[in-house]
């Protein structure tokens, strides 16, 4: 989000050098600076009991690539309940544990994007209105299906797949 208005007051923004931060969007009516501030996600990568990873796809992002779950992290919720909600709401599975990878930056949309891996028990998918498509997918085959240009899924599933080999 980038500030041009004050929210509190209403006035234009001014620039105002703050110290380390540099220059700055700045009210001097309620004399308060405003930082503009990424949208935050969550990247998950689903592991099932049998080492395969779940891949989804959904048209609206691409027709011929598949992905992993990813959802906006809603007002007043942490990153890990942001992880269990969109693996329910788009996969119908339960998380049982996760493991944070890392953090990306996703500059196309401005999104700051948190990795997670999510361990599940398979079970059958739901129905989702955000999902056209849905599969279980053996490790060595993930990499025919991922989506590697303009998604962060490729990347994700590369480092998360070195965070497992590590922690073996």
């Amino acid at each position: 989000m980038k500030f041009i208005y004050c929210p509190i007051c209403g006035e234009k923004l001014s620039e105002k050098n703050i110290g380390d931060e540099g220059l700055v969007r700045y009210c001097f009516t309620c004399n308060r600076p405003y930082f503009d501030s990424p949208s935050s996600c969550v990247e998950v990568l689903i592991l099932n009991e049998h080492n395969q990873i779940l891949l989804l796809k959904q048209n609206y992002i691409s027709k011929t690539h598949w992905g992993v779950v990813s959802g906006y992290v809603n007002n007043g919720e942490t990153l890990e309940e942001t992880v269990i909600r969109e693996v329910l709401e788009e996969t119908g599975q339960e998380v049982e544990k996760m493991q944070y990878v890392e953090s990306y930056y996703f500059r196309p949309n401005e999104l700051i994007m948190a990795g997670f891996i999510a361990f599940v028990k398979a079970k059958p998918f739901n129905n989702s209105n955000e999902v056209d498509d849905i599969m279980w997918c053996e490790i060595d085959e993930v990499n025919k299906y991922i989506a590697r240009v303009n998604n962060m899924s490729g990347i994700h599933f590369d480092n998360s797949m070195k965070l497992l080999k590590s922690l073996r």
